[in-house]
Parts: structure tokens; C-alpha cells; sequence
């Protein structure tokens, strides 16, 4: 057994411990066999030594963290221990963790172009992610906005999507508009579900740091800040797309994903998409990645279907 203390300069103390010293009790949940007593500016260690040295590791990472922030919270100690990679870091290996999901699984790129995806969006402000179902387009777009927002490169993440039916009428679904539009937005819970503790989503959700609404309640706003995905983004019309991209503020990014072999509204000809990446495909700090079937990553048999669809619009 060893003891050790670590004197804190030139701050003051509750910056590192938080209010009621959440952070430092944070701190020491990962270290259940080392003492820890903070008096002050002073904190004193009582454990093994390879304890009392990775706790002073950490806790150095996060009085450098405090030097870039206003503050640190619970949530910044969360990330001392994720393991994710700096932004720098990140754009070097074609491998790396974007974040881990609830169960510890890492989510990271499993194919070229989602690792294309990838490093335009560090490169980038504006993304169009556009390709068949089931090449992650989506999943990559929120993996990379719940990393940025644990990161606090980010204050909001916002999701939107066209309430536009495949084939159905929200108008006879039960419910006020929120229970109409809950199910269509579904696909965009199901991936923060993977990503973000259900108790946090609910605290993030009601807090407004993530928002899921249709795409017509963006109109008016200016998005600082921020992470913003529009998906389904083949059933706007160029008017609606427009809308949507001048909603861009200060230190945003936005990120935009759809397939055009999947447009549900009445006349396929009004779809905006692939009229908005022609109309500024010469813009600088925009990106357009192009998904094929070969970057499918559902079933197996998910290739084959598209394939097979394609065909027979083809021969139609």
C-alpha cells in the first residue's frame, strides 16, 4: 500500500471536482480499492501504486480537459475511459472507434466508403450520404454526431426527416401528431437507442440536446452549433432542401442521406436530391459519398433484393 497526494495549482478545486464533487466521485468509481480524500486543493491517495498512478493520469487529462472548457462534468470523466480517439488521431486509421454502443461493441466504419464518410465529415460541413438501403448511411451520420456531441464539439444533435408516407397515411395512425410521427421516426431512435443509456436519451430528449422532429418544423431556425442529419432526404422537393441547408449556423455540420431509388412521393420527378448535389457539387467544404450495392452491410440477402428491384424497374 502506497499514499500519495496531489496538490491542485492555480484553480479552484470545485472546476476539477464539480459541484457536490460529482466529477471526483465519477473519478473514483472507476478505482473501487484506492482511497481518495480531497481537502481542498489537496487530494490524497491511499491504495496500490498502480492505482494512485492511474488515477493521477486521469485526473491530469481532465484538469488539461478543464483548460479548453468552461467546465467538465460527469460526462467528460465518461470519456476519459471510452477509449474514443481524438478528431486528429481519428483521421489517421481507416479502423477507428467512432463511439461505443451501450453494450461496449465499438462502432467504427466497416467498409471503404463508410470510412470515405467518415473523414469528409472532419474534412467537411456538409455531407450528402447517398445509396441503396442498408449501407449505414444513417447509422454512420448519428454515430458520428453522438461522438461529437460526447465530445463537446457540439451542443445539439438534431435529426429530421420529410413526413413523407411509404405507401401509408400518417393521418389515420392514433394519437396527436408526436405519436403519428413517432413510429416514422423510428429508425432514428432505434440507432441513438443503441449509442446513448435509454435514461440519458430520455434526459437528452427533454432537455432538448436531441431533437427528432419533421423536417417542416426546421423552417425559421438558424442551427448553431450544432450536428444535423436530414434522412429520407430523396422525398423533399428542391424548394424544401433549400430550406433546409440555409438553416446552417456557426460551427455546424450538417449531414444529409438518401436513396434515389426510394422516392415515396406522388411525382418521383419533384424529388430535390440529386438536383441539390448537382447545384453545388463546385462548393467548397461540401462532400457527396456515393454508396453502391457492394457497401450493403444488412442480410446478405439485402444485395440480392436490391438487385433484383432494380432489375425489374429497369426492364419496366
Amino acid at each position: 500500500m502506497s499514499r500519495q497526494s496531489i496538490r491542485l495549482e492555480a484553480m479552484d478545486p470545485i472546476e476539477i471536482y464539480g459541484p457536490a464533487n460529482k466529477n471526483l466521485e465519477a473519478l473514483c468509481t472507476y478505482f473501487p480499492d484506492l482511497k481518495v480524500v480531497a481537502r481542498g486543493t489537496e487530494i490524497i491517495l491511499d491504495g496500490k501504486e498502480k492505482d494512485i498512478e492511474d488515477f493521477t493520469v486521469k485526473l491530469h487529462m481532465l484538469i488539461e480537459r478543464r483548460k479548453h472548457k468552461m467546465n467538465v462534468t460527469p460526462y467528460d470523466v465518461e470519456d476519459l475511459f471510452d477509449g474514443e480517439s481524438s478528431p486528429d488521431r481519428f483521421k489517421l486509421s481507416g479502423d477507428s472507434v467512432i463511439v461505443h454502443g451501450n453494450d461496449g461493441k465499438p462502432i467504427k466504419a466497416r467498409n471503404r466508403t463508410q470510412q470515405e464518410m467518415v473523414k469528409a465529415y472532419f474534412d467537411n460541413d456538409l455531407i450528402f450520404a447517398v445509396g441503396p438501403a442498408g449501407t449505414g448511411k444513417t447509422y454512420i451520420a448519428i454515430a458520428l454526431a453522438v461522438r461529437a456531441l460526447k465530445n463537446r464539439e457540439i451542443k445539439r444533435i438534431i435529426l429530421t426527416r420529410p413526413a413523407v408516407e411509404a405507401g401509408e397515411r400518417l393521418g389515420f395512425l392514433p394519437g396527436d401528431l408526436k405519436d403519428k410521427l413517432d413510429p416514422y421516426l423510428q429508425p432514428l431512435y432505434d440507432a441513438l437507442g443503441d449509442m446513448i443509456p435509454a435514461k440519458r436519451l430520455q434526459e437528452f430528449m427533454s432537455e432538448g440536446t436531441i431533437q427528432i422532429a419533421p423536417l417542416a418544423y426546421m423552417r425559421g431556425r438558424t442551427l448553431d452549433r450544432a450536428c444535423v442529419i436530414l434522412d429520407e432526404a430523396q422525398n423533399t422537393n428542391l424548394g424544401q432542401l433549400k430550406m433546409f441547408l440555409t438553416r446552417m449556423g456557426c460551427d455546424a455540420k450538417f449531414i444529409v442521406t438518401g436513396d434515389a431509388s426510394q422516392i415515396d412521393l406522388p411525382n418521383k420527378r419533384d424529388s430535390g436530391l440529386l438536383k441539390g448535389i448537382e447545384l453545388t457539387k463546385d462548393i467548397k467544404g461540401i462532400k457527396t459519398i456515393k454508396f453502391r450495392n457492394e457497401d450493403i452491410v444488412r442480410h446478405p440477402l439485402v444485395t440480392k433484393i436490391v438487385k433484383a428491384f432494380e432489375k425489374g424497374e429497369t426492364a419496366e
